[in-house]
């Protein structure tokens, strides 16, 4: 491969922004003093350490409710204390830490990312391989899906925190008042929006293109595998962007835009949320975190309160059901831990103890990926407010969570979004079909990782 080549092009991809299933309102007023290791500085710390004679191990985070996390693993542990700072949510986060992995210097021990840029910093050489270092330890506390998120070939590059197993939401009122129940397969899916439609009423979702992931969600859902990559041979990488089964996702949701079943509008926008409170969508396929979004924007607050329920994601094949993934984090090692096995002794007992996972899900609407937590009935039998008192988590998020069986990322997988998202508008625009977007896709994804120094296979 041609090192130099690539990690530049990594550089400039990863400071791509990214939507995060959680911030942070922390301001970093609070600092502490404390003897450390790792190249970032661990004298000022944004929590109070209570043990300063203790190593510490330095961490950058930006979960919301991060400092009652440290503080309840520091008093907790004898043999290791964190020092954490909040440096920025997502891609400000990413820049720092793309700064310090040039520099050689300056980042943190352990570092919160999302599951889907793992490899992107992976294939930099800045995080560490934890599979040597406690995970045989911890293995069983997470699904085997989980641990595929964040895993590169047979190499473990995190611990599992949050995820996004997804469902479709939808509202009570419209589905009452056309007749339909919650569809159970695809194909039911577009009848039931015909129904609708014919009657008069709203869309019945949307394709937003500034959700490629989900695109990519479903598209692995209809058996798609898009990209192959491990650490055995890293000069290589596999890419199937352009097989049957994304381009019949790509055509079946391009159907249901030109037959103006669904909208176009991007998603996270004033208007996409003005919208799903007046009733202009009657389902939004999302994740697990979604019920917190939502509420956070808004939603459920006014006429449209108790309208909302959630039903698991329909299916292409329902013979052979299959869950899917949008969203999740991690805690990663990076190359730079001065202790690398000290400092994965911190990241496997960060939200991992019974007080910060029930903090997490209770009071931030993280969907955790613990399995003490998930099994916990004060987690699976919770009647979600958001829901009208759907136990949510029972009926859809746990069982979905529980089958997924993860998903192989790539180092390029900023540069497939970018690419997904502008081929998404142009299917939106009606100026190409779903297969059309799926060969220049391909072409596109391919060309730039043979100019990156991959042998594409």
């Amino acid at each position: 491969m041609k090192r130099k080549q690539f990690l530049a092009a990594a550089a400039t991809l990863v400071l791509a922004g990214s939507l995060a299933a959680c911030s942070s309102d922390d301001d970093g007023a609070n600092s502490s003093s404390s003897e450390g290791g790792g190249g970032s500085d661990a004298t000022n710390c944004t929590n109070t350490i209570p043990k300063p004679d203790l190593p510490a191990v330095t961490l950058w985070a930006w979960y919301p409710n991060m400092e009652l996390v440290v503080d309840n693993f520091n008093e907790q542990n004898d043999e290791v204390q964190v020092c954490w700072t909040n440096v920025g949510e997502g891609g400000d986060e990413y820049e720092k830490f793309q700064t310090a992995i040039a520099a050689g210097t300056g980042a943190p021990d352990v570092i919160m990312i999302e599951a889907d840029r793992i490899p992107t910093f992976q294939v930099q050489d800045a995080l560490v391989d934890i599979s040597d270092f406690g995970y045989e330890d911890v293995k069983d506390d997470y699904s085997e899906g989980a641990w595929q998120d964040v895993s590169v070939g047979d190499a473990v590059y995190g611990v599992p925190v949050d995820g996004g197993p997804m469902g479709m939401i939808y509202r009570k009122d419209i589905f009452e008042q056309y007749g339909i129940t919650p569809p159970t397969t695809w194909a039911e899916y577009e009848q039931a929006a015909q129904t609708v439609r014919d009657a008069g009423g709203p869309l019945f979702g949307d394709l937003g293109a500034n959700v490629p992931a989900v695109m990519m969600a479903l598209q692995i859902q209809n058996g798609a595998d898009p990209f192959t990559y491990d650490t055995d041979n890293p000069e290589n990488i596999g890419i199937a962007l352009n097989d049957e089964a994304s381009k019949e996702v790509l055509d079946y949701w391009g159907g249901l835009v030109e037959k103006g079943l669904v909208g176009t509008q991007d998603q996270f926008t004033p208007e996409y949320i003005a919208g799903v409170i007046n009733g202009d969508y009657a389902t939004y396929i999302s994740a697990a975190w979604a019920p917190g979004y939502l509420t956070g924007a808004g939603v459920g607050a006014g006429a449209d309160s108790g309208q909302f329920a959630v039903a698991p994601l329909p299916q292409w094949d329902p013979a052979n059901p299959v869950q899917v993934n949008w969203g999740g984090s991690a805690f990663s090692v990076t190359s730079q831990a001065s202790d690398p096995e000290l400092a994965a002794q911190a990241a496997f007992g960060l939200y991992a103890d019974e007080a910060s996972l029930t903090d997490g899900w209770t009071n931030q609407v993280i969907f955790p990926l613990n399995l003490n937590a998930l099994e916990d009935p004060a987690f699976a039998d919770l009647a979600v407010e958001f829901f009208g008192g759907q136990q949510a988590n029972k009926e859809v998020y746990v069982p979905a969570a529980n089958a997924y069986e993860g998903f192989t990322y790539s180092p390029l997988q900023q540069y497939y979004y970018d690419a997904m998202t502008e081929q998404l508008a142009s299917v939106n625009e009606g100026s190409i079909t779903g297969s059309e977007a799926a060969d220049r896709l391909h072409e596109d994804v391919v060309g730039y990782a043979e100019e990156q120094g991959f042998t594409v296979e």
